[in-house]
């Protein structure tokens, strides 16, 4: 064990309260169990204590908001540095998978027998595989890809978490005893009632990747993105030299808007309507994307995109026939912004952004990326409607409090079901399916 981890857990007190565990972390994490055992020069054993609750320590302990979780309850953080758990977390989890622990992980046969489908191979889908695994089901996990790890893969960039030790936690979760199916889709080539007559219990974990939009003028002029597709398929323009807006407070818009810098863009702009306390993005997050030079706007507010006419040329005409072979594109070429001042409205607990009349001013910009939220694909939602799954006010799938839908078989978990948008919360949700399908069954 090097110096620095033992330093970190050293600084624990191991509170009896667990403020960190019971108030922060999203799994409720015996962090004071495990921190201690590092002490004691046991790593195994607080490997041991975590895979109670989680599988996604090497994840989780680098991309988790731990400022806005664990760490930020940490009673050391009173008066000064929180005890850094994400380090702690992700070197045991490191460990972990260095020396093959995960196959090691008690395993009983309650749900000897029992077969269970999980669909999505995210962070929801991978927790409740493993959990119910352990506990002996059979399981097959159905991806639409040709790869798992959901959002980790197809959404979280590489300088924040480095796809071998993605691929390595995939792999010894795997190892538990999981089967998976590529390339199968819900809606598509693979049917929901099929899966009820092979399956005792479904899992639906896919996420919500559809990004949300403002509806203001000019959202639809060619430069806009939306910024979950951007990060899931990297289907990006040439950012050289060019001035990018990323519209948004939360991690997205800090991947987004990191991942532009580092392809070249010449300025990239955060704008959020809100104070930088209030930003959902993790501190460290915002801390180094100042770092890396990305400018923020803060208390200003998108409310039009201006476009112009792009002349683009189609062939080698002569100049004669040039008109004949040219087509016009609307695309970016401003963006019009307002400032916004912060007012707690009577009965509301949080303040408010309001727009400031008159403070309306112009930026010339090449791209505007849009990353102000996400929802699920509105066809496979309607399909799974149509199926006897019902829908909730807000277009997601209804759940209860065991993440049951109203199919009595099918539960669904994460983004699709409307949870807290964040691993460890997706986590939380595969692992309470996992275990309400175990006191069922």
């Amino acid at each position: 064990m090097n110096e620095e981890i033992q330093k970190y857990a050293e600084y624990c007190l191991n509170c009896p309260m667990k403020p960190c565990s019971q108030k922060g972390c999203p799994l409720n994490n015996d962090i004071p169990a495990f921190i201690k055992q590092v002490k004691e020069g046991n790593i195994e054993e607080a490997f041991k204590i975590l895979s109670r609750t989680t599988v996604l320590g090497s994840i989780c302990g680098r991309i988790c908001p731990h400022m806005k979780q664990c760490q930020g309850s940490c009673v050391r953080g009173i008066k000064g540095e929180s005890v850094q758990i994400g380090n702690l977390e992700a070197y045991i989890f490191d460990e972990a998978l260095k020396n093959g622990w995960y196959k090691n992980i008690e395993k009983t046969d309650e749900l000897k027998g029992k077969k269970v489908a999980v669909v999505g191979g995210g962070p929801a889908g991978l927790t409740c595989s493993s959990f119910l695994a352990r506990s002996g089901a059979d399981v097959t996990i159905y991806e639409k890809y040709e790869k798992l790890g959901g959002i980790l893969e197809h959404g979280i960039p590489e300088f924040r978490l480095e796809k071998d030790i993605l691929e390595k936690t995939i792999e010894a979760i795997l190892s538990i005893g999981i089967k998976v199916e590529y390339n199968r889709e819900l809606g598509k080539n693979l049917d929901l009632k099929e899966l009820e007559n092979e399956y005792d219990a479904i899992f639906l974990s896919f996420g919500a990747n559809i990004p949300s939009k403002m509806n203001i003028e000019g959202e639809d002029l060619e430069g806009v993105y939306g910024g979950n597709s951007l990060l899931e398929y990297g289907n990006h323009p040439s950012y050289k030299g060019k001035k990018v807006a990323v519209i948004g407070g939360g991690n997205v818009a800090m991947d987004c808007c990191r991942t532009i810098k580092r392809l070249g863009a010449d300025k990239v702009y955060v704008i959020y309507r809100r104070a930088e306390k209030q930003m959902p993005a993790e501190v460290k997050e915002i801390a180094e994307a100042k770092e890396e030079g990305i400018e923020f706007l803060f208390q200003n507010n998108i409310v039009r995109i201006i476009g112009k006419k792009d002349i683009v040329k189609k062939g080698d005409a002569e100049k004669a026939e040039i008109e004949k072979n040219v087509e016009a594109t609307d695309r970016v070429e401003k963006i019009e912004c307002i400032r916004t001042k912060l007012v707690k409205k009577e009965g509301e607990t949080r303040e408010v952004p309001i727009n400031i009349e008159g403070s309306n001013y112009e930026m010339d910009m090449d791209y505007v990326v849009m990353a102000v939220g996400s929802s699920p694909e509105k066809e496979l939602l309607e399909k799974l409607e149509q199926s006897g799954i019902e829908l909730n006010k807000w277009g997601y799938i209804q759940v209860d409090e065991n993440h049951r839908t109203s199919n009595k078989k099918v539960f669904a978990g994460g983004d699709l079901a409307g949870d807290k948008s964040t691993v460890a919360w997706a986590a939380r949700a595969g692992r309470d399916v996992a275990r309400t399908i175990m006191t069922e069954h």
